[in-house]
Parts: structure tokens; sequence; C-alpha cells
């Protein structure tokens, strides 16, 4: 599922946005970077795994609710 789908493109282009995955672990990684910012108990590697995770969450939260 795209976040940003472009209409009155070609269907078989792959590329039509934003994956929805990526969008939501964009928003969370945005929360980590400014909650924990200059904590050096976190890096960025951390963070994105944690980010993707909090995607992962959501994806599967809103499965749930259709």
């Amino acid at each position: 599922m795209k976040a940003f789908p472009l209409k009155n493109i070609n269907i078989l282009d792959d590329n039509q946005g934003m994956d929805l995955r990526d969008y939501f672990a964009a928003k969370a990684m945005q929360s980590l970077v400014m909650n924990f910012q200059g904590d050096p108990g976190w890096n960025a590697y951390e963070q994105a795994f944690i980010a993707y995770q909090i995607a992962d969450a959501m994806m599967e939260e809103r499965e749930e609710k259709k």
C-alpha cells in the first residue's frame, strides 16, 4: 500500500509513491530522534530498528480495523 499514490500514471509502473510502512517508520523515527536526541545509549541503527517495529505494529493494527 502506498502513502501517497500518484494518479493517472501507467498501472504497470511499480513506483507509485512512498510505501505506507516507510511513511509510518519515518514518522516514528522523527519522534524517536526528537525525544532521545543526545542520549548516548541510542544510535541511529537502534532508532531505525525501533521505528520499523512501530511501523509494523501500526500496519498490523490498521489491518485489524478493516
